[in-house]
């Protein structure tokens, strides 16, 4: 073929080529505005994995079950199989005897600030609160996580802890979303995201937006007016659904999208209160605007009205001890917990601190402590339902992860004695079925970049 022939040639194949793609893609309608639903989108591929049986273990599978001298088989990042000595080991896996040790699920923390208030605790990094407005459900806390924090690979190396919600502070009452991560190290947040996890919407009751922002002598500076800027705001939703419906060329809004998905029951809503009237009060709220909480975080005053939280489905997210750090954190006791698991609500440890998060299990234990003393017994393997699967249930990921279930995500720790021991630590830690933490293993430990410092002057450069 000629030069000029082949160019006419490949100029018409172009073409064909280019109409072609063109008549396979939607048109879009005129004047109408593409929202990306999902602009920052998981990159999160799990780490490596071989297959494992895990043997001779005592196995709190999460969801209330103990198996002594249990097994756990992990293939393919999956829990393949739980049971008792008879499940055998595929050709090729790994084999692990656990010497009587415990296996649980990995801990799930559902009140995290770690990346956003990261170490060292400066100035600089703390990015955890937009306290420039009462309501800011425009941002969102990923915006700020430091994947280098140093938090990381302590709260799995000293807590066993899998996944984790990063929350925004609690100096607005809308303080914006929140993000579920997978622990393990990335160069980027995208890397950690919980593939599939629902966004979450923090809010916030009673001192810390009524002082914030009635110290600036605005509204809201009283309880009164904490309920009255949340109601309007919630109106402002309503009307912007509304609007979007009758004209989808309705000007954008990014505080107005993520309340709207709130009131659609895609973005879960995480509320910070401490006091129960406060809680009941949200829970009214609630109905009358047709959104459903996921959790009230803190809720020292939980132990009473378990009975409402039960009726409404809504989870508590509580510490063992901690309380009397201000008024609303008063009227607190150490069974709180206990009391709220007892009336049958759903009841979660939480930190909201980078070391209590590398301590959970202890937490919990202190609670069978404080629960056996007040005559109330609740079996080991029924209190890890705290601290796995109850959390990943308020996060909208328990049919994925939280419990040692066939098809669930392989996120699992082997502790080294009695996790509810306080001489107790983990001994191995997977994730997805990849061992990302061996105690024995110095080369284990992810180390983040910052705590590998700068080069000294005796260095190779």
């Amino acid at each position: 073929m000629k030069s000029g022939a082949m160019k006419g040639f490949a100029s018409a194949l172009i073409a064909a080529l280019c109409l072609s793609g063109c008549a396979m893609q939607e048109k879009p309608k005129p004047g109408a505005i593409r929202i990306n639903e999902n602009p920052y989108p998981s990159t999160y591929q799990p780490y490596g994995s071989v297959p494992t049986l895990i043997r001779n273990a005592t196995v709190l599978d999460g969801e209330g079950g103990r198996i002594d001298n249990g097994s756990v088989l992990l293939v393919n990042g999956k829990v393949e199989a739980v049971g008792g000595a008879e499940i055998a080991a595929p050709e090729g896996a790994t084999v692990i005897d656990a010497g009587g040790h415990y296996v649980t699920p990995g801990v799930i923390d559902i009140h995290s600030h770690l990346g956003d208030y990261p170490s060292p605790g400066v100035q600089s990094l703390s990015d955890g609160n937009e306290a420039t407005s009462p309501a800011r459900p425009e941002v969102w806390a990923e915006h700020s996580v430091w994947p280098q924090d140093p938090g990381f690979s302590r709260a799995m190396a000293n807590g066993g802890i899998t996944s984790l919600q990063i929350l925004p502070g609690s100096a607005n009452l809308f303080g914006g979303r929140s993000v579920v991560l997978k622990n393990v190290p990335s160069r980027t947040v995208q890397g950690m995201k919980f593939p599939g996890a629902p966004y979450g919407l923090k809010m916030a009751c009673g001192e810390n937006p009524k002082r914030v922002y009635g110290e600036r002598n605005q509204m809201p500076m009283t309880r009164m007016g904490n309920i009255a800027v949340d109601r309007q705001t919630w109106i402002k939703a309503q009307d912007y659904m509304r609007k979007i419906d009758k004209d989808p060329k309705t000007t954008r809004d990014l505080g107005l999208e993520t309340l709207a998905g709130v009131l659609k029951g895609e973005i879960l809503v995480q509320n910070h209160c401490y006091r129960a009237d406060e809680m009941a009060i949200v829970l009214d709220m609630a109905k009358e605007f047709g959104y459903k909480v996921a959790a009230f975080h803190h809720a020292v005053e939980a132990y009473k009205i378990a009975d409402l939280l039960r009726d409404a489905d809504v989870c508590a997210a509580m510490w063992a001890d901690w309380w009397g750090f201000k008024m609303e954190a008063y009227d607190a006791i150490n069974e709180n917990i206990a009391l709220v698991h007892n009336a049958g609500a759903c009841a979660i440890v939480h930190s909201d601190d980078e070391n209590g998060i590398q301590r959970l299990n202890q937490e919990a234990a202190k609670v069978l402590g404080d629960a056996r003393r007040m005559g109330l017994v609740i079996a080991p393997e029924v209190a890890w339902e705290w601290l796995s699967y109850n959390p990943a249930k308020a996060l909208g990921i328990a049919a994925r992860t939280g419990s040692l279930k066939p098809g669930k995500m392989a996120d699992v720790v082997l502790w080294n004695g009695d996790p509810f021991s306080v001489y107790t630590r983990p001994e191995r830690v997977w994730v997805d079925g990849a061992l990302l933490y061996d105690a024995a293993d110095p080369r284990r430990r992810p180390v983040s970049d910052f705590e590998l410092g700068q080069p000294g002057e005796g260095d190779v450069k």
